[in-house]
């Protein structure tokens, strides 16, 4: 199958050996045994048949289990041994280099199955597909199964449907007996509850047999599960493995940047693709880095391609850095030799939503500071282009660099097409390469806004996404905090002059009904929090569209929730990583309302002149260069989020604007498709001509095809499927695949643009002519009177966020501070609305203070005495403790007092102090759950965790904790219930029969008290319990209080005149190398 690089591949292949497995535990009690034996080194031979008895019982099937194809054929399967004989082949197969397919790699992972005696061999597949589940079936299987898409019975299951047997004997099992219909029919419906249960995404078993006793039994098995369902899947899938590709494996360098890739919310990617080769490429976003590499294969240049990778999502100065270090690294390893062949680093990048190009290019410079010789010695030129926010200073600061350290350094920012610095950098490596790049740059004509489009919108009939998404009018409901993306889509507005802002409120259900401030223009505004979807519908009924930002992991409720509504008619879906199955899910139910849906994995899309989704068109200074701000007359659909920047770009450039833009999204099933948007500009008479942004995989673009040969889409599209590399990087060995035309030879990026171009359209012959071929079309259009331009409108203006100020030399400063527990403006201080005279007068002491400047009201008498407990009980215990230590250390080190107290403080964690957290959260939760003791302390056994609050190195049942005692005798005389403290002690009566010293210690009964004491008090609501708890309040006491003993310790080290503490050598355990270390 083809991949486009830069992609992630939802869809991961797994072990034959894993797949079993999961059908054995899965699949209803007897239905499958699952006897199988993987063998990683020949180390695990001997002791085998102890784990797995039935290898010396059974005649044994040995094969590699490695996402191989056409294992029978290739000669890598034997059959008939015994474990002996099996040995033996593994023996000779381990570690062997095989070629296969024009793929070599070295087998290493092999399954050992039982050998089964059957007489008919049968195939079947199980795939999805947008609308379905398909099963294929045919009762000839085996290696000789043939076009099994042309011959197999099919079945097809809508989403939420599970296979019956009897629809299975009805559909797919004519051709088998009458006799061995139900044993498979059975199978098949089991498996298909297993397949839509266990998220897999494909499932082929050829050949599966009916053995003599009845039981149907898999031999083959390939399979691929969904990986975004891993979150909810985790443990029903067990340690499942998803290995590379047959013949791929990672190099260290690869493995160093994945690694650096889990440890960062940005993403960072790189795979290495000939280490010889003379293109490099650093590429900002996965978009772009497909193109990049599209280009340079398209220009002739494959052969070349070093590397392909990316690195998006804002990335640090440091993680950019490591990532340009290493691609330098590869690029200068090998010796020049006398005269070395030039090379080339594209460092290029679509314009960038947020990412700050200044701060990511300040890791790159520092990289080529590193390697400048190397660079020289090896003949590398550099070829740069850039756009998005700060991009001025980051071009600047890279053409000063390459002046400064003497480097060949090419750079050009967003009047430059993408890929324009592909043919300069192929140029640079071979002279013979020529290139013209004058079409690639603006030819900076104005081109005004057509004067028709001041009419109204026109009449499109409601109903699905037929209807028009967003007008003028559009409002918004904006679920998930995300402050930057409302405050873009107000900027947005602003400067399209909208009479009102396009959010009408924010939902966000991890906190309460509240307010959030954002600027219109210069002016604040207040939009409502509400925690609920019903809540802000009920509130904005005039909003019709809904902006998704929960993450996948929860997106599926609230988009669930959202769809209950009839008012909201369009919904964005931002996040990516849903599974499929969810989506699919709802998807057909969208479908079923007539809601129309954008995403999963998308930036969304625009309206110019009304309205923009999120972060659509990046930064607003980007949206007004790209003119954005008023309408024009071309309208675009595209998968890639990240490459509608440059299409908003390239459109500006070369047309009089885009009228409309959408991305309908990277995942495999987006939520609307090519048709339905093309579908929709061509009803509008507004947009005169359409582009099309599609890319390797699927058939949709087929369906564009067909309309436009049959005059359904009689507009001019111009239409380009990116992903024209992939063949030349096909590391995969093909699962075997059927009834599914995924992997055909249709799905290519070049199959879809031949049919494109012979239905009609303009496609250019590579996307470095996409701009040619737009401005071309758009030249007829005007030449022949269908579009119309006139004067532009002035160009707006919207002052950036502080932030950008210093970088962008715009500023507004909103409050700095939000404070509701002091105020100080006043003639008297204030701790929560009570003056400090009254503070006094009260006599309310430090437990009341605390209870007003924590929870801004004054507790009762009995908690604020509670409080003052247990600042007393925590305030010091001794000077061995880690933190009393840490301080004296300090303070004999001749620091000041804040700088020892300090040094103590930072001690208190998880592993000193943390302990009353944790026994609050423990026992809190245990009592919630309902739990029994007993079960309580199973669960922890279970989960292999320490109950927090329990056990005590000195104190035990005969030599009771007195502090323990004061605090249960205070709260039993005083709290109107104690509640957890009392499940907490009726967990430590079965502590103590293992050890009478695991008792309830002092931090759990601080913590468990604690709770009762907010939960049971009636002051605080369960809400604000659960808050309080959750944001570290007992930690704070325990602050609090410690802080007293350590100043303590410090003022007793300084009167004793203490000197510099030295460790003792004795109290050191010196564990050197006993041989010197040989310089390497």
């Amino acid at each position: 199958p083809q991949s486009t690089p830069g992609r992630r591949r939802m869809q991961k292949p797994i072990r034959e050996y894993d797949g079993k497995k999961m059908m054995a535990r899965h699949l209803p009690p007897g239905m499958f045994a699952g006897n199988a034996a993987q063998v990683k080194s020949l180390d695990q031979l001997d002791g085998l048949p102890l784990k797995e008895p039935w290898l010396l019982t059974h005649k044994l099937v040995v094969k590699p289990d490695m996402l191989i194809k056409r294992r029978g054929k290739n000669g890598l399967v034997r059959l008939g041994l015994d474990w002996e004989g099996a040995q033996a082949v593994l023996r000779d197969w381990m570690d062997k280099e095989v070629t296969l397919e024009g793929v070599t790699g070295t087998l290493d992972t092999f399954i050992v199955e039982p050998m089964c005696a059957f007489s008919a061999e049968y195939y079947i597949c199980i795939h999805s597909l947008r609308e379905c589940d398909e099963m294929l079936f045919h009762h000839e299987g085996g290696v000789e199964v043939g076009d099994v898409d042309a011959k197999a019975a099919r079945l097809r299951l809508p989403i939420g449907t599970i296979a019956t047997p009897a629809l299975i004997e009805s559909s797919l099992l004519a051709a088998v007996s009458d006799a061995l219909r139900p044993p498979l029919a059975s199978f098949f419906a089991a498996l298909h509850r297993f397949y839509v249960d266990l998220a897999f995404t494909y499932l082929e078993i050829n050949p599966i047999v009916i053995l003599e006793g009845g039981m149907v039994t898999p031999l083959d098995l390939a399979a691929k599960v969904d990986l975004t369902a891993q979150f909810d899947l985790s443990r029903a899938w067990g340690e499942l493995e998803m290995p590379a590709p047959f013949g791929r494996k990672s190099t260290p360098e690869e493995a160093y940047i994945a690694a650096l890739d889990e440890k960062t919310g940005a993403s960072l990617k790189l795979t290495v693709l000939n280490p010889e080769g003379r293109v490099w490429t650093m590429v900002a976003g996965g978009g772009a880095s497909v193109i990049y590499a599209d280009t340079i294969c398209d220009l002739g240049f494959a052969h070349e391609m070093a590397n392909y990778g990316e690195y998006s999502g804002a990335p640090t100065e440091a993680h950019t850095f490591e990532y340009a270090h290493t691609i330098l690294s590869l690029m200068t390893r090998a010796p020049s030799g006398a005269l070395p062949k030039p090379k080339c680093l594209i460092i290029g990048g679509g314009i960038a939503n947020f990412t700050n190009v200044a701060s990511t290019f300040g890791g790159i410079i520092r990289a080529l500071r590193k390697h400048r010789d190397a660079i020289l010695e090896h003949k590398i030129a550099i070829f740069v282009r850039r756009g998005g926010p700060n991009y001025q200073e980051g071009l600047n600061a890279m053409k000063e660099a390459g002046v400064a350290l003497g480097l060949p350094v090419a750079v050009y920012g967003p009047e430059t097409h993408i890929t324009a610095i592909v043919p300069m950098a192929l140029a640079h490596i071979d002279a013979s390469f020529t290139y013209s790049t004058s079409a690639l740059q603006a030819d900076g004509i104005p081109r005004g806004p057509p004067p028709e489009l001041l009419l109204p919108e026109p009449d499109v009939p409601p109903g699905g996404i037929s209807h028009s998404l967003f007008t003028r009018k559009t409002r918004a409901l904006v679920h998930g905090l995300q402050h930057r993306a409302v405050q873009n889509m107000l900027d947005f507005d602003y400067c399209c002059k909208r009479p009102t802002p396009s959010v009408a409120g924010i939902i966000y259900p991890f906190g309460g009904d509240s307010i959030q401030k954002f600027y219109w223009g210069t002016s604040e505004i207040l939009i409502s929090v509400y925690k609920d979807t019903a809540s802000a519908v009920a509130a904005h009924p005039d909003a019709d569209a809904l902006i998704n930002f929960a993450s996948h992991r929860s997106v599926f409720a609230s988009v669930k929730e959202a769809l209950a509504h009839p008012s909201l008619r369009t919904i964005a879906i931002i996040a990516e990583g849903v599974p499929e199955n969810k989506t699919r899910a709802l998807l057909a139910e969208a479908q079923a309302k007539g809601v129309a849906i954008l995403g999963p994995a998308t930036v969304g899309g625009l309206k110019a002149g009304c309205f923009r989704i999120g972060n659509t068109g990046g930064m607003i200074d980007n949206c007004i260069d790209c003119k954005l701000h008023r309408p024009g007359s071309v309208a675009y659909v595209s998968r890639s989020g990240g490459m509608s920047n440059e299409l908003n770009n390239i459109v500006a450039q070369h047309t009089n604007g885009v009228y409309e833009g959408i991305a309908i999204g990277g995942d495999r099933y987006p939520g609307s498709t090519f048709w339905d948007h093309l579908l929709r500009y061509q009803n509008n008479p507004h947009v005169k001509m359409m582009v099309l942004l599609g890319e390797v995989g699927g058939t949709e673009e087929y369906r564009i095809c067909e309309a436009i040969r049959e005059g359904k889409l009689s507009k001019p599209i111009v239409a380009w499927c990116i992903g024209t590399c992939a063949h030349h990087f096909n590391h995969s060995v093909s699962f075997g695949h059927a009834g599914s035309s995924a992997n055909s030879d249709a799905e290519t990026s070049e199959a879809k643009n031949s049919a494109l171009r012979a239905a009609g359209a303009v496609v250019p012959s590579s996307f470095n002519e996409l701009p040619a071929a737009i401005a071309g079309t758009y030249a007829r259009l005007l030449q022949g009177g269908t579009v119309t331009q006139g004067p532009e409108v002035e160009r707006p203006t919207v002052p950036m966020d502080f932030k950008w100020a210093m970088d962008l030399g715009l500023v507004r400063k909103p409050s700095a501070f939000v404070s509701t527990i002091c105020d100080d403006r006043k003639e008297e201080l204030s701790y929560a609305g009570m003056d400090i005279s009254r503070v006094f007068s009260d006599g309310i002491g430090i437990g009341g203070v605390v209870s007003l400047l924590w929870f801004r009201r004054k507790l009762p008498e009995y908690a604020c005495r509670f409080l003052e407990m247990v600042l007393i009980l925590t305030a010091d215990h001794g000077p061995a403790v880690s933190g009393a230590h840490n301080t004296i250390v300090t303070a004999r080190a001749g620091k000041d007092l804040i700088s020892s107290l300090c040094s103590g403080l930072l001690t208190i964690g998880p592993r000193f102090g943390g302990a009353i957290d944790g026994a609050a959260a423990m026992f809190s939760s245990a009592v919630d759950a309902g739990l029994s003791p007993q079960e309580f302390i199973d669960k922890m056994r279970d989960e292999k965790r320490l109950v927090m609050g329990i056990g005590h190195r000195i104190k035990s049942l005969e030599n009771p904790d007195k502090r323990v005692e004061i605090l249960k005798g205070f709260v039993k005389a005083h709290f109107p219930r104690h509640d957890v403290l009392d499940f907490a002690m009726e967990v430590e009566k079965l502590t103590t029969r293992k050890k009478t010293n695991l008792i309830l210690n002092v931090d759990g009964t601080i913590g468990t008290a604690f709770v009762d004491l907010l939960r049971y008090s009636g002051i605080f609501s369960a809400e604000e319990a659960a808050q309080y708890l959750d944001s570290g309040v007992l930690n704070g006491l325990f602050v609090l209080g410690r802080s007293i003993g350590f100043i303590g310790h410090f003022l007793d080290q300084k009167r004793l005149q203490q000197g510099l503490y030295r460790h003792p050598w004795d109290d050191i355990c010196y564990m050197l190398p006993k041989e010197p270390i040989v310089d390497q």
